[in-house]
């Protein structure tokens, strides 16, 4: 009898340790998981400071306008005349190349991008003026963005792959400045009004992904035409063109592994976002390009007629990453395409 007492006590009591250790670790952890200062998601942020420049991120970004500084006609003909320009982006000055009819009147503005172009050969006007002479001739203020490390603008970023991701913001912020173009204007003794609400978008090459990427987070109906654009995902974008490079492109797979490491890929292409575009685009490809491959251009078209995207579709089965010998023709309709949508 006095052994199954002894027996009781000692379960009952290995019973209650039980329970106040379960309950010792319940309390624990839970305290453990209320005292957690700073959510995992806002700590990243805050340790990885390309993420402001995700998609997603920058789609919540307010970019307030600014007024504009033109500078003195460099160019000049019965037509147009051009004019440098410069604006701030995060406190660095961009400047870039205007071409403005001569006629006095109120005039729909494109906002041209080009696409890569090496620093030691760069001018002003570089992949877009002859374009731009066209459209400025045809009725349209031009701006093109000499991006920050280029031209007369402030230096880019030392940050890997920074310099490349501040393309973004510098036309996010062009974009608003159109909202006080003619204070901009009137300010530099230029006698011209824009129509602040016919806004268009002309990319050729890499110029067209930063294109897409604005009309991905502005989720704005520019209408937008696209030559030759590069469409395909980050970092293969990039990758694609290291052959290019004297060292074939090491030291950018070095960076690009580097940041891969630490961020999260996705939220940095291009091809994740389609489904955002609301703007209607005009897309011309060469056949014959040897920089853009046309297949890029098909696959990109199959995707945003998935999404309903307005698009219409041009292909120069002889033609270059020029669009050459057929440039006269994607002009024009590059220009009829303006005229349907801004005029």
């Amino acid at each position: 009898m006095k052994n199954d007492r002894l027996t009781f006590i000692l379960l009952f009591s290995t019973f209650l340790n039980i329970i106040l250790a379960v309950l010792v670790g319940y309390f624990y952890f839970y305290n453990i998981e209320l005292s957690t200062p700073v959510p995992l998601s806002e700590q990243e942020e805050t340790e990885m400071p390309l993420n402001k420049y995700a998609y997603d991120a920058l789609k919540q970004e307010v970019f307030t306008p600014q007024t504009m500084k033109f500078g003195d006609i460099i160019g000049e003909n019965e037509d147009f005349e051009t004019r440098m320009f410069y604006y701030e982006v995060d406190g660095r000055k961009v400047s870039g190349l205007a071409h403005l009819p001569i006629e006095k009147g109120e005039y729909p503005v494109i906002v041209m991008i080009r696409g890569f172009v090496d620093r030691d050969i760069y001018a002003p006007g570089v992949g877009t003026r002859r374009a731009a002479e066209v459209f400025a001739r045809n009725g349209y203020i031009t701006l093109a963005p000499d991006f920050l490390g280029y031209g007369e603008s402030d230096q880019a970023s030392a940050v890997p792959l920074e310099d490349r991701f501040q393309t973004y913001p510098t036309v996010l912020q062009l974009l608003a400045n159109i909202e006080k173009l003619d204070d901009s204007f009137e300010s530099s003794n230029v006698s011209l009004q824009s129509n602040e609400n016919n806004i268009g978008i002309w990319g050729h090459s890499n110029g067209g992904q930063i294109s897409l990427t604005v009309l991905e987070v502005t989720g704005k109906d520019y209408p937008t035409v696209l030559w030759a654009p590069v469409t395909k995902p980050f970092p293969y974008s990039v990758l694609y063109f290291t052959d290019e490079f004297e060292d074939h492109g090491r030291y950018l797979r070095r960076v690009i592994a580097q940041f891969e490491e630490v961020y999260d890929i996705h939220r940095f292409s291009l091809s994740n976002y389609i489904d955002w575009i609301t703007a209607p685009i005009q897309l011309h490809q060469g056949g014959a390009d040897d920089a853009v491959p046309l297949e890029w251009s098909d696959e990109f078209i199959e995707l945003a007629e998935k999404d309903d995207i307005e698009i219409e579709y041009f292909v120069y089965p002889a033609a270059d990453h020029n669009l050459m010998p057929d440039w006269n023709t994607a002009v024009q309709r590059s220009q009829a395409f303006f005229d349907g949508h801004l005029k």
